[in-house]
């Protein structure tokens, strides 16, 4: 039996879904594998030209295997969450070495390559290969908890295990892909997070929600994020044309990507002479004839510094600020480190925190 939510659904997706997207009705299983991996805690407007990137640079998974993973990771910069990266570089190369290129065409094939979980893995597998798996993601618990009128949090085990219950009862076996993609597109430009358009929403007489004036209610999350607050100082030390530049480790944010020599600390107070011995001369051990700086106090702060950027990840909250120290000769401690120049500098991959910092007022800011 067809369930009234599934055919209204599929009647508003052939009369009135008009969501272009250039993976849609894709069968290769390559490229919608790349979308969904991109589209992990990443809004279409933003994905949309990352995918056509990533498509157009490395056409199969060959390629992407083959790939440097510096390259991959620049590619990449600016999607942010570097891990769904590094997952999509190591499956590249399994699928590519180790199953000669065939892409997996089963559900539990899919949910065993790294970085797809129970969502991508229904989603490749319905797209591609028509598979009857329901997807199951924020836009589901939404659409779901509103029109059956759900009270049950979606961030709880038995809400999860309720709601996809209940998207796999509505799930058109035979159009599991078409479905699919026809309820994520409802949610995203129907059933919306806030002002949804429930005016003009063909559910509206079955709705739940709807008909008891609580679609501003639903869904139900129990939890919320406590977000840690953390603040960087990055020392930006320059001799001759070239920056120091380190990779950073595995295990903390942005792992594999590049910063500049970075001292983390509980607050961003004044940078001071004492705070510049602190950092150079007691944690570095580079004397003061070893800088070219001039301790001379501006605008209440030594050494030229810059503004203090921010960013906002899911478990943190970032403050960072630059600060420039030039060197006539390189420090003994910083003789083996990495230097690069303007043009290498630019084809290194970085946080979105240090991508605001290069921007156009980087190069005035290095003559201050």
């Amino acid at each position: 039996m067809t369930h009234a939510f599934t055919q209204l659904l599929l009647k508003w997706n052939t009369a009135s879904n008009h969501r272009p997207m250039p993976w849609k009705g894709e069968k290769d299983p390559y490229k919608i594998w790349l979308s969904e991996i991109i589209l992990q805690q990443t809004r279409v407007e933003q994905g949309w030209a990352y995918y056509e990137k990533f498509v157009n640079t490395y056409p199969t998974v060959h390629d992407l295997a083959n790939a440097k993973e510096e390259k991959v990771l620049k590619l990449w910069e600016g999607l942010g969450y570097y891990n769904r990266c590094k997952n999509l570089i190591f499956s590249a190369r399994y699928i590519s070495k180790k199953l000669n290129g065939v892409f997996p065409n089963d559900y539990e094939s899919l949910l065993s390559l790294k970085g797809v979980g129970p969502y991508t893995a229904a989603a490749i597998a319905s797209f591609a290969y028509n598979l009857p798996y329901a997807v199951v993601d924020g836009n589901v618990f939404r659409v779901l908890a509103r029109f059956y009128g759900i009270h049950s949090p979606t961030d709880t085990p038995q809400g999860i295990t309720l709601f996809n219950k209940i998207a796999d009862e509505n799930l058109s076996k035979k159009q599991a892909g078409i479905y699919n993609q026809a309820l994520m597109d409802f949610g995203a430009t129907v059933c919306k997070p806030s002002t949804p358009n429930c005016a003009d929403c063909i559910m509206q007489k079955k709705c739940v929600a709807f008909l008891n004036n609580q679609v501003n209610q639903l869904p139900i999350k129990v939890k919320s994020i406590t977000r840690k607050k953390r603040y960087f100082d990055f020392f930006c030390f320059y001799n001759k044309g070239k920056w120091l530049v380190q990779k950073r480790l595995e295990g903390d944010i942005w792992g594999g990507l590049y910063q500049f020599y970075l001292n983390e600390n509980k607050s961003l107070s004044q940078v001071t002479v004492g705070y510049l011995n602190e950092v150079l001369a007691h944690q570095l051990g580079i004397s003061a004839k070893e800088l070219s700086v001039h301790l001379k106090q501006t605008k209440g702060a030594y050494a030229p510094v810059s503004p203090i950027y921010h960013q906002a990840l899911t478990h943190q909250l970032l403050q960072a600020r630059f600060i420039l120290i030039k060197f006539d000769t390189i420090p003994t401690l910083f003789a083996n480190a990495l230097w690069v120049n303007q043009k290498q500098l630019k084809q290194l991959p970085f946080p979105k925190i240090i991508n605001q910092f290069l921007g156009e007022d980087f190069i005035n800011w290095c003559k201050t």
